[in-house]
């Protein structure tokens, strides 16, 4: 199948020619990974769960996988005191009966809560009793890991206060 190009020169004498070059164009194929790596780009930030905040920042942060599930009640608090369900803007005093909706048809009643490290504990305690009265079991607050200067975690350490005792249970 491969049959050997050849030609002639001026003298009659055959001549071989070069070989076919069989080089793949790739530039094809980085404009399109240049075009997804675009679109992955400005569809990842919309891809997050919740009202974004600036959440409290904890020395021994606990993970809590579960709420990165995609079913999970998430609850925010934000620095002006605004109260969201999932991105769902969501007055404290009806959070209540949506939350018990959102729950109803599931076991485990967890959700999680987020707040702001400027928000108002008045309105973070509000939300936490109407959460109560929706009959959430476990509430998870969710935090960030506390930093040094240098951007290093901190771990370890008791509060600034004084005592390391764990919280009594309910």
């Amino acid at each position: 199948m491969a049959r050997q190009r050849e030609r002639k020169t001026n003298e009659g004498l055959k001549q071989k020619a070069p070989p076919l070059a069989a080089d793949i164009n790739v530039t094809p194929m980085v404009d399109v990974m240049l075009v997804l790596l675009i679109i992955f780009m400005v569809i990842t930030p919309m891809l997050s769960k919740g009202k974004d905040v600036d959440k409290v920042k904890a020395r021994n942060p606990i993970p809590m996988q579960a709420a990165d599930k995609s079913d999970a009640v998430l609850i925010a608090v934000t620095r002006d005191g605004g109260t969201y369900l999932g991105n769902d803007k969501v007055a404290p005093d009806e959070l209540a009966p949506k939350v018990r909706d959102a729950l109803s048809d599931r076991v485990d009643k967890q959700a999680f809560l987020k707040a702001d490290q400027r928000a108002k504990y008045e309105v973070v305690l509000q939300v936490v009793q109407n959460l109560q009265a929706a009959g959430v079991d476990q509430l998870g607050l969710l935090t960030d890991q506390l930093q040094d200067a240098k951007g290093r975690a901190v771990t370890g350490g008791g509060a600034a206060g004084g005592s390391t005792a764990p919280p009594a249970a309910q």
